[in-house]
């Protein structure tokens, strides 16, 4: 079954704002909920992997003490998952850190 792609309108930045600092909860619940849309919007076979790195990105932010704090720790994470990214790309990740994956240098797969 193929996933149908979703288009999600987004209220304002200010509005986004205005929201986060007038109802934190209801805030978290848009995020949780739009989340969770473009999840399930997604291939059966990405979701898994989908709903674990929303997991993690949860666990992140749960540790962070302020909109700020939570800003410099998930840019640290997308630099992390981007130098992955290039040395797969390169063909020198660590394949004892790739939790048995099978990762073919791009040079083999073409």
């Amino acid at each position: 079954m193929q996933s149908v792609p979703i288009t999600q309108t987004l209220p304002s930045f200010d509005d986004l704002v205005e929201l986060a600092k007038n109802d934190p909860e209801a805030f978290d619940s848009l995020k949780h909920n739009l989340c969770e849309e473009m999840i399930l919007s997604a291939s059966q076979e990405m979701q898994g992997r989908l709903w674990a790195q929303q997991s993690h990105i949860d666990l992140v932010i749960s540790h962070c003490k302020n909109p700020n704090h939570v800003n410099v720790e998930l840019m640290r994470e997308l630099a992390v998952q981007i130098n992955k990214f290039q040395e797969a790309l390169d063909g020198s990740a660590d394949e004892s850190k790739a939790n048995n994956a099978d990762i073919i240098p791009i040079e083999q797969w073409r």
